[in-house]
């Protein structure tokens, strides 16, 4: 409990009662006068090409649990809040507000203005509102805000394994890009990885990168057999896919005696992987190539990785062949994809929600634009993705460990 004196549980009951009684008084008298007026029109229509294909009966009101309905309304008013939140993250980081208040021990809004360089009028309405998400403390008494040891490792460390403000800048960039989406819904054309905005990129650097701080040198490689010892001694190391070299860079630094080379499509990642590696002091033995996941040159690698792209491919069968050819006859494929069950409803939870969510926006998108368009999606399950490695030649699929966001496959030829 604050020293205002009412605590967090008191806080959520008040609102809830609160939005019961708004809820009785507002929306269910207004649902009976519900009629067929004029169809909206412009930007907010619907479908005006198909509006003459779905019929709805808008003449009388279908029965309904009204208690059921709060509830639904409810879930919808929180869903709500949580996306007109994340652009306010991406704010807070750019503009260094998190790493300002979890640097002190308290400001108000006026000093975090002067701290940062910030408008005060616009940094005081940013803190009400993050304050009311549960994403920093508010003190009442003082009127200072703060962020608790917690919430300083979700938004102001980026070496955190917890640092999220990478999945605030996916979901910016979703709503950036939806109206290329929009349009493939109706073609069935594909959205490439390139032609999405710049924010996605970087948001999805920082999202995964936190999790392979965490788990890629600690618990990844060390669950597949051998490896560990292998990369010690000086091993060679593709990475297919990798984007702006986060994963490349953090196996580099943990075993300076074997050599990497990462590839993928995107000029402009590699590029931006180049650079981060000469940054990280490891441009000596780590090299970055433009290339495609089915034609990427070299052979002889000890160990080829695939982190979170392998149902981005259009043609994940062809890229499995190539790894296959690419790696010595006791190399081993490491791959890391997001941790899915073989069934949909045994995806229907808060973290498949994020994942079915990213697939249609990016991934789905995103293989469709190439060769093959196979369409895998974020979710594919384990089963599903034994079927292709097994496709292209490989014999032996093991899960060596996961997380709560990702399985880890051992595969070899």
């Amino acid at each position: 409990m604050g020293k205002s004196g009412f605590g967090v549980e008191e806080q959520l009951a008040e609102c809830r009662k609160r939005f019961a009684e708004l809820f009785d008084r507002y929306w269910l008298d207004d649902l009976p006068r519900l009629s067929p007026e004029k169809p909206d029109e412009g930007c907010c229509s619907s479908n005006p090409e198909h509006a003459g294909k779905i019929m709805l009966d808008k003449t009388s009101t279908p029965a309904f649990d009204e208690a059921k309905l709060q509830e639904f309304m409810g879930k919808l008013v929180g869903d709500a809040g949580a996306a007109a939140t994340a652009p306010l993250v991406v704010l807070g980081d750019r503009l260094g507000l998190y790493k300002a208040l979890a640097a002190s021990e308290g400001l108000t809004s006026d000093q975090l203005a002067d701290a940062t360089g910030t408008h005060e009028r616009y940094v005081r309405e940013w803190l009400a509102a993050q304050a009311a998400a549960g994403y920093i403390t508010y003190d009442a008494a003082e009127e200072r805000y703060g962020l608790t040891p917690e919430q300083a490792l979700a938004f102001a460390d980026e070496d955190s394994p917890v640092f999220f403000v990478g999945s605030f800048e996916i979901l910016c960039s979703n709503v950036i890009d939806s109206p290329k989406i929009e349009q493939a819904f109706r073609t069935g054309a594909g959205v490439g990885w390139h032609e999405h905005d710049q924010m996605l990129f970087c948001g999805c650097e920082r999202f995964f990168r936190s999790g392979y701080v965490a788990h890629l040198v600690a618990d990844w490689l060390p669950a597949l057999d051998g490896m560990v010892e292998r990369m010690e001694q000086g091993a060679s190391v593709a990475d297919v896919g990798c984007g702006h070299g986060a994963s490349t860079i953090i196996m580099a630094e943990a075993f300076p005696n074997s050599t990497f080379i990462g590839f993928d499509y995107h000029a402009e990642s590699i590029e931006h992987a180049r650079a981060a590696a000469e940054k990280a002091g490891v441009a000596d033995r780590v090299r970055f190539e433009v290339a495609s996941a089915q034609h990427f040159p070299g052979e002889g690698f000890d160990l080829v990785t695939i982190f979170d792209a392998l149902h981005d491919m259009g043609d994940p069968a062809g890229a499995a062949r190539q790894i296959r050819q690419a790696l010595k006859p006791d190399g081993t494929l490491m791959i890391v994809e997001p941790l899915a069950g073989d069934r949909l409803e045994d995806n229907l939870n808060p973290v498949g929600r994020l994942y079915y969510a990213s697939s249609t926006m990016i991934c789905t998108p995103a293989s469709l634009a190439q060769e093959v368009g196979l369409g895998l999606g974020a979710q594919a399950g384990e089963r599903r993705l034994r079927e292709v490695l097994e496709s292209a030649g490989f014999t032996q699929v093991r899960r060596a460990t996961e997380t709560p966001f990702n399985m880890v496959l051992e595969v070899r030829p």
